[in-house]
């Protein structure tokens, strides 16, 4: 016992360490073309002094870190070797929480949120809370990772849970070289389970959305456009259909800054970034009207922040105190990576905000 917990509190160091890194990186990274402004400093030149909170919408919860997959993109930094998954403690503190926020949406997030032991038994609970989006970000291949898995689709429609699933590309090779070899068919597979008992199909309020993020170190391209060509194809080559595509930008932290770096792509993309900065997308971020939630009960204004262990900045920290009240009344903590969600039409994990 003594050892496990010297290990965990090993983990936790680095992650600390990384966290502190990818920051200073981030926040003192000096360019051929000097150094980029501050993004404090460039909202500040719009009128905003500070971020606050609006009206709290979404309750986004992670899960775990445990995953089937390890994408180079991923800034959860995924995987199956994670250990960090959610106990039943904490799920029923949050489930106390879920009973009692004023937001309209409770999303379930990871890794991979199914491969947690009691993923099922939370699903059950919190749906008995009456939100009225349940949304749960499922890979897709984790249907098809284990006979387990098998019929997540009738349990997702058992409990009218919104799926709302990754899919880098309409075609196998840019989605593999994303997210794995073999990864594309997996998916194609379960998207047609889903669509096999009514998810995705026009006129189901079974909401099937999908995710598109990009396969290298550019920005997305036109959302409505986006959609178009995904269903065009999928519907074509799959005879699968699905809902809404959301096109989220590759945030510079985690394993993409990683990857960025390596590549040498870090100077390019951070540049593209700060010249793509749309005054207009700050108005809605999604750390306006969302609080993130660790696996381990921590809060942050998003979980680009919790993979950067930036914690809220209220007296409120940890959901063993939560307090709605408090928690609106707070600035919302930014750095360098929030360009991400302000380049183009910005970027959430509910797609474009503008």
């Amino acid at each position: 016992m003594i050892k496990l917990k010297l290990q965990s509190l090993h983990k936790r160091d680095s992650e600390l360490a990384q966290s502190n890194r990818q920051l200073e990186i981030l926040s003192n990274g000096i360019f051929k073309i000097g150094k980029l402004p501050k993004f404090r400093d460039k909202i500040a030149g719009d009128g905003h002094l500070t971020l606050r909170p609006k009206k709290l919408e979404i309750l986004q919860i992670n899960l775990g870190y445990m995953c089937n997959q390890v994408c180079e993109h991923c800034h959860v930094d995924a995987g199956p070797d994670r250990k960090e998954i959610m106990t039943r403690e904490t799920m029923k503190q949050c489930l106390n929480i879920i009973r009692n926020t004023g937001a309209h949406t409770l999303d379930l997030t990871g890794g991979a949120p199914e491969m947690n032991p009691d993923f099922r038994w939370f699903v059950d609970e919190a749906s008995k809370a009456g939100i009225a989006d349940f949304i749960v970000r499922s890979n897709l291949t984790i249907i098809r990772a284990n006979k387990k898995y098998h019929d997540l689709p009738e349990f997702f429609k058992n409990h009218n849970v919104h799926v709302i699933s990754s899919m880098p590309h309409y075609t196998r090779g840019k989605t593999d070289k994303q997210r794995g070899e073999g990864v594309f068919d997996k998916s194609i597979k379960a998207l047609q389970d889903l669509n096999a008992i009514g998810y995705g199909l026009s006129g189901s309020s079974l909401r099937l959305d999908l995710v598109y993020n990009p396969t290298g170190a550019f920005l997305p391209g036109n959302q409505e456009s986006l959609e178009k060509d995904f269903k065009k194809a999928l519907s074509e080559d799959f005879d699968i259909q699905f809902h809404n595509l959301f096109a989220i930008t590759n945030l510079p932290i985690a394993r993409f800054l990683d990857y960025l770096i390596a590549s040498e792509n870090y100077e390019d993309y951070m540049t593209s970034l700060v010249e793509a900065y749309n005054p207009t997308a700050v108005e809605n971020v999604m750390c306006t009207n969302t609080i993130s939630i660790s696996w381990d009960g921590w809060i942050y204004d998003c979980d680009f922040n919790q993979m950067l262990d930036l914690k809220v900045d209220s007296k409120v920290k940890h959901i063993s105190n939560y307090n709605e009240e408090l928690l609106n009344d707070r600035d919302i903590i930014i750095s360098q990576h929030c360009y991400g969600c302000t380049a183009g039409a910005g970027s959430s994990c509910q797609g474009k905000v503008t």
